[in-house]
């Protein structure tokens, strides 16, 4: 089933709509207990996502589990089908990102089947499963490009991204259609590496820029960079962290904005819970075990506010470290300001009609 998209957005307005500044929740994938999947829990997870106040939701990503698009799976379309009809029926207009993998005819292949959908941005995962070298990678989102406005992805390694050079992001910025990158290397030179590259590019003022860094969120939201053009800010997120706890990061990302405006009491504020949200990280993203258990966490969280129907991934590879769900309740226990929870309980119902 293809569900026809509303008037479609130019590039440009959507990269006017980015540089606002969004909470972008990368989102998980809804499987019961014997990996079947749940279209139900899928709907009420985007309408959760939606009445949270984020600005858009990406789908098909890391955080969906690529094996999403395995031929034993095949549920790379039903996802992108269940989400968009979900964010189709919310009264407001969320941006509609998707997650494009795999080599250039794959990837072109799954942004026409995206749009087909009605979703408008394609965040370009780096190559997974294929050696791909930086000029194919590049040439692959100029064809990409072609069919979807890209958003960049420069994912950490330790979960299968690619180390990418400076020159990589330079040439990649003068690509038409770029609109964002997506900046995730969980390494501050190399974030400094694409903030850099886009913002020395003559594109700089076409092109937003997104933390991906759930280690560091608030430090990257509240750096000023200071470029020709006046100074520049990473503008918002699109973090698997912000698939729990939406609200409160919709609160947070109106603390940053205050704070850049020059409201001390909100930088005093929004500096406080950079370090928390640091630490629940490191917990949800089982950062003590190379993160191994980083989509698994996600699932857990999910779980406990029935928001999931089970934390099964569709791999064996992915589950919960030892003691991961113990750490996990501490620190939401310490910091229960940072939940979702009470949000949750009084809305559950009203998202699973």
């Amino acid at each position: 089933m293809t569900i026809q998209a509303q008037e479609p957005r130019t590039a440009e307005a959507l990269h006017e709509i980015l540089r606002h500044g969004l909470v972008v929740p990368a989102m998980p994938l809804a499987l019961r207990d014997d990996r079947s999947y749940d279209e139900r829990y899928q709907a009420a997870l985007a309408r959760y996502y939606a009445d949270a106040g984020a600005g858009g939701i990406a789908v098909a990503v890391h955080a969906t589990q690529f094996e999403i698009r395995d031929r034993q799976t095949r549920l790379l379309e039903p996802v992108l089908e269940t989400v968009a009809g979900a964010m189709r029926d919310d009264d407001r207009d969320l941006l509609r990102i998707a997650g494009i993998a795999g080599p250039t005819a794959q990837a072109v292949a799954e942004a026409e089947t995206a749009r087909g959908f009605g979703y408008e941005l394609a965040l370009l995962s780096p190559p997974m499963g294929w050696a791909a070298t930086e000029e194919e990678m590049l040439e692959r989102a100029r064809a990409v490009a072609e069919v979807l406005p890209v958003i960049g992805f420069y994912l950490q390694e330790a979960v299968g991204g690619q180390r990418l050079s400076a020159g990589f992001w330079r040439r990649f910025a003068e690509i038409e259609g770029v609109v964002a990158v997506k900046i995730a290397p969980f390494d501050r030179y190399r974030t400094l590496d694409v903030v850099t590259a886009v913002l020395e590019s003559p594109r700089a003022d076409r092109i937003s820029l997104y933390t991906g860094n759930d280690d560091s969120i608030v430090n990257d939201l509240l750096t000023p960079f200071a470029s020709e053009g006046g100074t520049r800010w990473i503008d918002g997120g699109l973090l698997g962290q912000w698939a729990v706890g939406t609200r409160r990061a919709v609160e947070s990302m109106a603390l940053v904005r205050a704070a850049r405006e020059g409201d001390d009491e909100a930088l005093r504020a929004a500096l406080a819970l950079g370090p928390q949200l640091t630490e629940l990280n490191q917990a949800v993203f089982d950062a003590d075990n190379a993160f191994r258990g980083c989509i698994s966490g996600v699932g857990y969280v999910l779980w406990r506010q029935g928001l999931l129907p089970s934390i099964r991934c569709l791999s064996d590879r992915e589950v919960l470290s030892p003691g991961q769900a113990k750490r996990i309740d501490a620190v939401h226990e310490r910091y229960r300001w940072l939940s979702d929870d009470e949000f949750v309980e009084e809305h559950r119902d009203r998202w699973f009609r």
